[in-house]
């Protein structure tokens, strides 16, 4: 509604819980001409910008990125969707990614859910990625990844940064806003979030087929 009135836009990801609705807004801020922004605050973290430094320039053989973390509430999406910065993270450290294979466990009685997705490198080395759910699961974040010559097994906290992280994503807005941010990054950030959300669809597809 906001796209449609005109208005520049800064929304939550995901922006959509399907590929084909992300595409729709897409082309309707480009048709109105105004900013749709998909704030992503887990890219801003001081963690992670340590940890894309670690892996910048490594030749990746393999890798899992396994997430738990409490049940979440109605209306969130399926899990390759609700999980999507951790889908971000793995193509923002490693590129385009495809998906081989999918499978979803749900035990509703005990309020059980667990993802598990197959990946490829464009050089088609594997990626898991694995979301687990349940009440009262603590919120962990467990990485392996082998690279030609070493293998990171966790992520090393860093010191937080002087900006919150809802700031820096508001001054990145901003920036779109005022003109400051290029054509070419606005193309590859718009090109990096939907290819992200098309990854999630064919894993929710590929999970539904029995």
């Amino acid at each position: 509604m906001f796209l449609q009135a005109g208005k520049h836009v800064c929304v939550e990801y995901p922006m959509a819980l399907s590929y084909q609705a992300a595409v729709q807004l897409w082309d309707l801020a480009q048709e109105k001409g105004v900013v749709l922004h998909e704030e992503h605050i887990e890219l801003l973290t001081e963690d992670y910008k340590q940890l894309k430094k670690e892996v910048e320039g490594k030749t990746l053989l393999e890798g899992s990125l396994h997430f738990a973390g409490g049940a979440l509430k109605p209306g969130f999406g399926f899990p390759a969707f609700s999980g999507i910065s951790r889908l971000s993270w793995l193509v923002d450290l490693f590129g385009e990614l495809s998906v081989r294979a999918a499978t979803f466990e749900e035990d509703s009685e005990q309020g059980y859910s667990k993802m598990t997705a197959q990946l490829l490198t464009s050089d088609s080395k594997p990626l898991t990625w694995i979301e687990e759910r349940q009440a009262g699961l603590p919120r962990t974040k467990k990485i392996n990844f082998v690279f030609d010559g070493f293998t990171l097994t966790h992520i090393r906290p860093a010191p937080r940064g002087t900006v919150g992280l809802f700031m820096q994503d508001l001054i990145h807005f901003s920036a779109k806003l005022s003109g400051q941010v290029s054509t070419d990054e606005l193309d590859r950030e718009r090109v990096r979030i939907l290819h992200c959300l098309g990854l999630a669809q064919k894993i929710q597809e590929l999970c539904k087929v029995k």
